[in-house]
């Protein structure tokens, strides 16, 4: 492989009349000489218990490992963890930003930078659902960074990072944005910036720049089966940083807008029952009652196109407009509802800080069975007045058995089946009439209940 990158590059040499043709690539000296030194370099220190019969520190592969385990002196019952991350200014008085993570379990702080400087940094606020974080250290007359619009940034177009990966100060690293936009399991709210910049641990808080050396991202987590670089890194959208350390600067947390729905994507065959013309939106499976969206009108099975003027293309992209929206503002919604749009007016709720407890599962009913929920491999019951207390619903059926085209569908046992195609089930024999294969083929919406949550399941029906 190496052999065939040689050659390569010799051809395209020969090709192209010599090195001076390469003129066209870029060059990161300049960026790296105006703002490497606005960049910093930030070691924790944490005092951490050690169990009881904790192995000593140092390496397994020294030879004289096992001998200090065994009769070595006492461990003590506390030592000292280190770690490192990077960071960058943003202001001539010494405000830094930094990833949540680098600091949120550190005892004390400590900041280099580039000219050797150290100073103990304050943590002013840190936010992790963002992971953003904002310290303080006493000093003036700072380089500084320039915030830029991630918004303006392409897919394609060049960036790069400076850090402090694995304690090398100052390391520089350049790649290209892969995507915009990302969502990361858990990570909901942030439409992360995909790049190939090698990032690696001690990165992590360390400034995302484009060519014009404008801070674009901050470089927050990388994918990875073996711990280092593979090509697949993410950084949050400066924009949103920025906000984030705003709020934790001015009042020392972050007030995100709530409106107390569930969700889920709307597949083409969600989109072909509800009438849409090609999957879009967010579909809503449950509100919450006496909340924000409850009180607005919302139904679950409407399907939300636009918040607050903002185009909701896919599901994954409205908790993150409405996280940013402020708590408090009335803002207008546009839903789709039996085959049109509809727009709703709604006062943004503010998310509380602790989850709502998972609630218990249903017990099994009695088994029934009908002629049409037979064809479909479909076993329900009727749902006890306990249950429904428990669950905190009115109607439903019970799943005892999913099998054939239900299986393959997504149901299981355990689910509570609730509407068809926004029409309220109340019994196994309403079910089996609206599953009827008069019409057959079509493709219905079953609303289902499933645990703490709910999602609608697209069904084909097919005639048999």
């Amino acid at each position: 492989m190496i052999k065939r990158i040689l050659f390569a590059t010799a051809l395209f040499f020969t090709a192209t009349g010599g090195m001076a043709q390469g003129r066209d690539l870029p060059d990161f000296t300049q960026l790296v000489d105006r703002h490497g030194a606005a960049v910093v370099n930030i070691s924790t220190t944490q005092t951490v218990k050690a169990t009881q019969g904790a192995a000593p520190p140092g390496s397994e592969d020294d030879p004289f490992y096992d001998f200090f385990r065994r009769f070595g002196p006492p461990q003590p019952r506390e030592y000292e963890a280190r770690s490192l991350g990077s960071g960058f200014i943003v202001s001539m008085d010494g405000y830094i930003m930094t990833n949540s993570h680098v600091v949120e379990t550190a005892d004390d702080i400590t900041v280099r930078l580039t000219d050797k400087r150290e100073f103990r940094a304050k943590v002013i606020g840190a936010d992790k659902r963002s992971d953003v974080a904002l310290l303080k250290i006493e000093a003036d007359n700072l380089p500084v960074v320039t915030i830029g619009d991630p918004s303006k940034l392409k897919v394609g177009e060049w960036v790069l990072a400076i850090g402090s990966p694995f304690g090398f100060d100052s390391t520089v690293t350049a790649g290209i944005v892969s995507a915009k936009g990302r969502s990361l399991p858990q990570e909901n709210i942030v439409p992360f910036l995909q790049t190939d910049v090698a990032i690696n641990p001690g990165n992590s808080g360390g400034p995302l720049f484009n060519m014009r050396g404008e801070v674009v991202g901050m470089n927050s987590m990388i994918y990875s089966r073996t711990g280092g670089f593979m090509g697949l890194s993410f950084a949050i959208p400066i924009d949103l940083a920025t906000e984030v350390a705003q709020q934790l600067k001015s009042s020392g947390r972050v007030a995100r807008g709530r409106i107390e729905v569930v969700i889920q994507e709307v597949t083409k065959e969600l989109a072909e029952s509800f009438g849409l013309s090609k999957p879009m939106g967010a579909l809503v499976t449950s509100v919450a009652k006496g909340g924000p969206a409850d009180k607005a009108g919302i139904m679950a099975s409407d399907v939300i196109l636009k918040f607050d003027g903002k185009d909701v293309a896919t599901s994954n992209d409205l908790p993150r407009i409405v996280a940013a929206t402020k708590p408090g503002n009335r803002v207008t919604v546009q839903i789709w509802r039996k085959g049109g749009a509809k727009d709703l007016s709604i006062v943004v709720g503010e998310a509380p800080d602790d989850r709502a407890k998972k609630p218990s599962s249903p017990t099994a009913p009695k088994k029934e069975s009908f002629e049409n929920l037979g064809k479909i491999g479909l076993v329900v019951t009727e749902l006890s007045t306990d249950q429904k207390k428990e669950l905190n619903i009115s109607d439903g059926v019970f799943v005892e058995d999913a099998r054939g085209t239900a299986s393959k569908a997504g149901l299981r046992r355990g689910d509570v089946i609730q509407a068809v195609n926004n029409q309220d089930i109340t019994s196994p024999e309403q079910l089996d009439k609206a599953l009827s294969f008069k019409d057959a083929p079509r493709t219905v919406a079953l609303l289902v209940k499933r645990g703490e949550g709910s999602l609608y399941i697209p069904l084909r029906i097919v005639a048999q």
